[in-house]
């Protein structure tokens, strides 16, 4: 006889998503779908793994992702491979090898993974929403991009956003910026916080990302990229800003604003939720990026897009008190069977054939306690057929959502019950 084992339980940082929340998710993922298509946006797909070339070499080996966060492992082939940690180096190397048309628009759903210390709305396996565009480096492009985001979080109920918004240069001005600001950071290292008091040779554009009281406080002073920008990424910011406010787009410029990632270049933003009122208020953000194709083995291809988690905007939408469902999910009619007879089972068919939500009781139970489960399920109408009915080819209707049975209650031939049902949900 085995020995007793304690129930499993998920892994710490993750988590179940069952009904009720599942229909908020369901929800979101289906307004989020909807959006991008509006947008001209298809889905793409990815493997869950890669090989691990494929983000040291977009994330940059100095990113606190790649020496913290990512999952790595080597598979019994002695390939070394790591779990997705964001969703944007997946999307450009299925972009390097399949070559699809220019510009290519995809929208994505993906879990992503990342060792960190588990919180509210921040998970070791979470996920994101997000699009890509490949092939363009038209600044309307990001224009659109940053719309499809503010478009989406108003969709689910969102108002209480601020757009965050800068530019990282691109090859020609952010080397010099970064000779500036590392200047500068020698000058006030001792001013650090511990981590970036030793660290930030390795990325000092990290530090201005840092959210530690003294890295704020010293880079509040820093030299500025804003103002070092070449006269090419000057002329991108502006048309992206114009664009924004052509269309009715607040937006702040920050020059703290910066993408720990090696490949993001030029437009990089960010959406921040004031009701969630913390340093983890980020919804969503993402930006440009002009060299990843090219680092994952493909031409130099321009792209942007943007990623938001799924946790953290339920989180928001709790903060800011939306409660409202994102789709209706409720049962339309609960049928009742005392009988047991196939002909039940052949109505229940024909109802969601008919695209009315359906559902039964099972295990031969009992009227009373079908009624309880009729009753629990949320569904407005219940079709009972006991033994008279069913020798009389007929079905009895009552609302659930009505005190007043006498009225609500009444009997329909079977070959009229779609139609009955029907013409009661409208």
């Amino acid at each position: 006889m085995s020995e007793s084992h304690p129930p499993f339980r998920a892994p710490v940082g993750t988590h179940d998503v069952l009904a009720p929340e599942s229909a908020l998710w369901e929800g979101l993922v289906a307004i989020f779908a909807e959006s991008a298509y509006r947008y001209g946006f298809s889905l793409v797909m990815t493997p869950v793994f890669e090989d691990v070339g494929v983000f040291t070499r977009g994330l940059g080996e100095a990113s606190e992702v790649f020496q913290k966060e990512m999952y790595v492992f080597e598979d019994r082939g002695e390939r070394r491979y790591a779990l997705r940690p964001e969703g944007t180096a997946s999307v450009v190397r299925a972009f390097v090898q399949h070559k699809p048309t220019t510009p290519w628009k995809a929208w994505y759903i993906t879990p992503a993974f990342r060792y960190e210390r588990p919180q509210a709305g921040r998970y070791r396996q979470h996920y994101q929403v997000g699009v890509e565009v490949l092939g363009t480096d038209d600044p309307t492009v990001d224009v659109e991009v940053i719309a499809l985001c503010s478009s989406f979080y108003w969709a689910i109920g969102l108002t209480r956003l601020r757009l965050l918004i800068n530019s990282m240069g691109d090859e020609e001005c952010r080397p010099r910026y970064i000779e500036l600001l590392s200047e500068y950071l020698e000058d006030h290292q001792m001013e650090l916080c511990d981590e970036h008091r030793e660290l930030w040779r390795q990325n000092p554009l990290r530090v201005l990302d840092c959210k530690k009281e003294a890295c704020i406080k010293v880079t509040s002073e820093a030299p500025k990229l804003i103002d070092h920008l070449c006269e090419n990424c000057r002329a991108h910011f502006d048309k992206v800003i114009g664009g924004l406010n052509a269309l009715g787009i607040e937006s702040v410029v920050d020059p703290r604003l910066v993408r720990g990632f090696d490949y993001y270049t030029r437009t990089t933003f960010e959406f921040i939720a004031d009701s969630l009122g913390n340093a983890q208020n980020a919804v969503g953000g993402g930006g440009r990026y002009d060299k990843l194709s090219e680092e994952l083995g493909g031409k130099a291809v321009s792209g942007i897009g943007f990623g938001s988690g799924v946790e953290r905007l339920l989180l928001a939408r709790e903060a800011e008190g939306i409660h409202a469902p994102l789709v209706n999910r409720t049962l339309d009619a609960f049928v009742i069977d005392t009988t047991g007879d196939d002909a039940v089972t052949v109505l229940i068919e024909a109802l969601r054939s008919a695209g009315i939500a359906t559902d039964r009781a099972y295990d031969q139970r009992s009227m009373k306690a079908q009624m309880k489960v009729a009753d629990k399920s949320g569904a407005r109408l219940a079709l009972l057929v006991g033994p008279e009915e069913l020798l009389a080819g007929e079905v009895t209707i009552r609302d659930l959502r009505s005190q007043d049975f006498e009225q609500t209650q009444r009997r329909v031939a079977q070959s009229e019950i779609v139609s009955t049902v029907a013409q009661l949900l409208k």
